[in-house]
């Protein structure tokens, strides 16, 4: 019996080592591709955060692009309706003085105000803080030579200035104002002289 006790022993074994081997063989081959499929995830992983990034970074310059654009097109506006507005005043302190087309005058003089106004208004919610401080002192001036101009319109009989230094008051009191906020708009947009 103990032959067959050996032999069904041996078989036994036999049986055992193939099956082991199977088992171990696939054991090594889902831990393989386990690591595989983790290695897989971790790339696809990375390949999204950079993905990511990348669109932030895009946003980021669209952003950036967007803001420098509607700064720009403020600058423009408020730089154009300050210069007209001057203008403007100019041309009514010239009716005034010649007595010719007044009222037109003055209503050109108070459309290009309303117009700069809403442009002032727009750049108060656009603009940074060096730009507005800028372009508040050139208010201050535009408003104090209106508020001149306006006595003078009233009454150009009793008004002790003659029209020439009018003229250069004006100008004097505004046109070094409306530099400075032209060199603040073109800094803020990085242009350089």
């Amino acid at each position: 019996m103990s032959a067959s006790w050996a032999g069904l022993l041996i078989a036994m074994v036999g049986v055992a080592g193939t099956l082991g081997a199977a088992l171990l063989t696939q054991n090594r081959a889902d831990r393989t591709k386990r690591m595989e499929l983790q290695a897989a995830a971790e790339q696809r992983r990375e390949e999204r955060g950079h993905t990511e990034e990348l669109l932030q970074a895009e946003q980021t310059r669209q952003r950036q692009s967007e803001s420098l654009e509607r700064r720009r097109a403020c600058c423009i506006t408020l730089n154009t309706t300050s210069r007209q507005y001057l203008t403007e005043m100019t041309n009514y302190l010239y009716a005034v003085k010649d007595d010719q087309d007044v009222d037109t005058a003055l209503k050109n003089l108070e459309a290009s105000r309303l117009a700069y106004r809403d442009s002032y208004a727009e750049s108060q919610m656009i603009l940074p803080d060096a730009v507005l401080r800028s372009a508040g002192a050139a208010k201050g001036r535009l408003n104090a030579a209106y508020g001149t101009l306006k006595k003078y319109g009233a009454a150009p009989h009793v008004y002790t200035v003659e029209l020439s230094d009018l003229e250069n008051e004006l100008h004097a009191a505004v046109w070094p104002y409306l530099g400075a906020l032209r060199q603040a708009m073109r800094a803020d947009l990085g242009i350089d002289d």
